[in-house]
């Protein structure tokens, strides 16, 4: 169930789809971006009141693996610098 009204994407339109645990759920995505960041970087930029979730972003990244899943790699420890991860 959707909470959005379903619409027509326009011809040569692009939909962007933003969302930590997508990776892994099978979705037909012609291109994927896993934007990742290490386990400190991410608790730093995690307000404390969210800190409960670390373990939920730990358990994805072990049990998933979305960079090996992604069509590209973005490291943003810095989001000022991001850098593109070479897959092999």
């Amino acid at each position: 169930m959707s909470r959005t009204v379903e619409e027509e994407l326009p011809p040569r339109g692009v939909l962007l789809l933003d969302g930590p645990f997508l990776l892994g759920r099978w979705l037909p995505f012609e291109l994927t971006v896993h934007l990742t960041q290490s386990s400190a970087a991410l608790a730093r930029r995690t307000p404390a009141d969210q800190h409960w979730t670390l373990s939920a972003h730990e358990r994805y990244r072990t049990e998933t693996d979305p960079a090996a899943l992604a069509d590209l790699t973005v490291r943003v420890d810095d989001p000022r610098h991001p850098a593109l991860v070479e897959q092999d």
